[in-house]
């Protein structure tokens, strides 16, 4: 049996180095350079910047992400965060950060609520744990049920830092699986070598495998036989194979077979994919001396006018920066009126920068935009269309279809285990 992969981000390579230990013989075509896509390493003057996601995984050693890659067999170290802090005032009613904050670790933020919203929220999730709430987005859940803006705040700096959405653009039942994961799977982790650490282990185990990678190899066509995905057509050569794996989202993906999914009876998925709407973000990456957070989890900014959040993998992971710097990375997700606007954003976002640090000395190393053809996500959490096309043995994997309560990678490693469960069984 033989498979082709389409795209060698991170889905494309868990996807290949699934089958490729299944017994399959694999192909990965990458129009790139580079693989890893946006879950790799640039190097730049001794600093491992990111080329997207943020060297860290949001359930560490025992989520989605570190689960399959101990199944295909791929050597990574995660090392679980020792916190994750709130950015909070010292004084409720306070939004101004020169008026004085503090961090309180991510279990405590409740305490800025009243014992009854406290008391409420409780028994909200009690008993929500079975009946989950539905047909609301977050904000409004939260709105109707807790009506305290400093909960909107905390869910707006959460859902921007983990999503690229704000609380008023997801949906109340997505959230709910999100939290059900985090008790699930646990806090967040850093793999050693950063998102390149976790590319090099999957290539390997591809390598070892008899499976090929072909990088500055675009596939411009999706062949399809008697109804069925059949090969491709790459580099102006034609490629068959027994199963398609695309690594490009929904949309990108249809556009490779236009043609047969023009035929399809049933146009409803290709009227699913004109709502897909993907989610945008901004990226700084700051060198500094001295370390900015201090502690190797997540630092949420709720009161921030843009960044929702900022980590340190340094504090881990040392090798990510050169001997005696440590590298800070924060995000802020992009509304979609705003993406016009993109250096007006980022003005913005340094700006909070100087108010969260305005005692410490760094340097901006890189600022990065995400959105349009290279987006944080290409379908907002919770909506996307699954794995499955209408053509059979063509699969979707990535960010454009990681399933229910997938936060950012390790909804890309529950998308790929789900489709390897129809594939293999």
């Amino acid at each position: 049996m033989k498979a082709i992969v389409i795209g060698a981000g991170l889905g494309g390579l868990l996807s290949a180095a699934s089958l490729s230990e299944a017994g399959y013989q694999v192909e990965v075509f990458e129009r790139l350079p580079i693989t890893g896509g946006r879950f790799t390493n640039l190097n730049y003057r001794g600093f491992q910047l990111s080329s997207g996601a943020f060297h860290i995984l949001p359930h560490g050693p025992s989520g989605p992400l570190a689960q399959l890659l101990r199944e295909v067999g791929a050597e990574v170290e995660i090392i679980r965060s020792d916190t994750t802090t709130v950015r909070v005032p010292l004084k409720k009613g306070i939004s101004d950060y020169g008026k004085g904050f503090k961090d309180i670790p991510f279990s405590d933020f409740p305490t800025l609520l009243s014992h009854k919203d406290r008391l409420k929220i409780a028994l909200l999730v009690v008993s929500t744990r079975k009946n989950r709430p539905t047909g609301s987005t977050l904000q409004a859940w939260i709105k109707t049920q807790i009506k305290d803006e400093w909960l909107v705040r905390f869910a707006d700096a959460f859902c921007g830092w983990a999503l690229s959405l704000k609380s008023d653009e997801v949906t109340v039942e997505e959230i709910f699986e999100i939290i059900e994961n985090m008790y699930r799977f646990g806090g967040p982790g850093i793999p050693i070598g950063g998102c390149k650490g976790i590319i090099d282990a999957l290539e390997c185990v591809i390598a070892s495998n008899g499976g090929k990678i072909y990088t500055k190899t675009e596939v411009s066509k999706i062949l399809v036989e008697n109804g069925k995905a059949a090969g491709v057509l790459a580099g102006n050569e034609i490629y068959k194979a027994n199963l398609i794996i695309s690594n490009l989202g929904h949309v990108a993906t249809a556009r490779l077979c236009e043609e047969a999914l023009s035929e399809e009876k049933d146009s409803g998925y290709l009227r699913k994919l004109e709502t897909l709407k993907p989610s945008a973000g901004i990226k700084i990456c700051l060198a500094a001396d001295e370390p900015l957070v201090g502690h190797s989890g997540i630092l949420l900014t709720p009161y921030a006018k843009r960044v929702n959040g900022i980590d340190e993998v340094t504090q881990v992971d040392p090798s990510l920066a050169p001997p005696g710097k440590h590298l800070t990375m924060s995000h802020q997700h992009v509304a979609p009126e705003n993406i016009k606007n993109l250096e007006s954003e980022i003005e913005l976002g340094l700006q909070d920068l100087k108010e969260i640090f305005p005692d410490k000395k760094y340097e901006v190393l890189l600022i990065q935009s995400y959105h349009d053809g290279w987006p944080v996500n290409r379908a907002a959490s919770g909506t996307d269309p699954g794995n499955e096309t209408p053509i059979p043995e063509l699969y979707v994997v990535g960010d454009g279809a990681k399933g229910e309560g997938g936060i950012e990678v390790e909804g890309v490693a529950l998308g790929v285990a789900a489709t390897m469960k129809k594939i293999l069984g």
